[in-house]
């Protein structure tokens, strides 16, 4: 384990290297890879692990049994997820994890933590960096249903990429999304999705080159 990386996450912040070392064991830490595609949690179980993403990606998506999909979140290199469902072992997974591409995942077994809450410095650390985590997860969910409030797809489409400009300080950026993923995402028919993206980029609103989005100043 590389403690030099960890020691740059926001789950081991305000750690020394010794505690980083304790916690991890203390947590069971271990890694896993999947290939793309892999379901790493499954919606209808227990879970008391929390992910962190070391290489790769990972989706969060809600899919029912009719077959329709909703992606809910994107977790890249260094974020995490299933912290709340770690920290709640008794409250069955709503939602699948699946790997986005080939990935690396650290699993630290946090399930007991409140159990077995001594007080210890690493601990308090640990599950104040939890919260924060758990809090910016939150301002994720409450972005996504602004970006599905409305009800065209054009209006989703220049609320998610207005998102991600002021996210990014930028009006040129790559989405982490291929385009039946971003459907998904913003809960709207991928064909449907593609008319109004070719629409958008014939009005002169932006230029496409796969997930790669350049939004151009014009008034709309």
């Amino acid at each position: 384990m590389v403690i030099d990386k960890l020691m740059g996450s926001i789950l081991f912040r305000g750690m020394r290297e010794e505690e980083i070392r304790t916690c991890l064991k203390a947590l069971n830490a271990h890694k896993k890879s999947y290939k793309k595609g892999a379901i790493l949690l499954q919606a209808g179980n227990i879970t008391n692990q929390m992910g962190m993403v070391l290489a790769g990606s990972v989706t969060i998506e809600s899919n029912d049994i009719w077959g329709n999909c909703t992606i809910l979140a994107h977790v890249g290199k260094g974020h995490f997820f299933a912290e709340t469902y770690a920290l709640l072992p008794e409250e069955v997974m709503l939602v699948d994890v699946k790997a986005n591409e080939d990935c690396e995942i650290l699993f630290l077994t946090i399930g007991q933590l409140l159990k077995t809450y001594n007080s210890s410095p690493w601990q308090e650390k640990l599950l104040k960096n939890i919260l924060l985590i758990s809090s910016h997860k939150n301002l994720g969910l409450s972005r996504r249903s602004f970006h599905t409030s409305p009800k065209s797809c054009r209006g989703r489409l220049l609320s998610y990429l207005n998102t991600i400009s002021l996210q990014t300080g930028a009006t040129e950026f790559d989405i982490p999304f291929n385009r039946q993923q971003l459907a998904d995402y913003l809960n709207v028919d991928r064909s449907a999705l593609s008319h109004e993206l070719s629409k958008m980029q014939k009005d002169g609103l932006i230029t496409i080159n796969k997930n790669h989005f350049s939004l151009n100043d014009k008034v709309m």
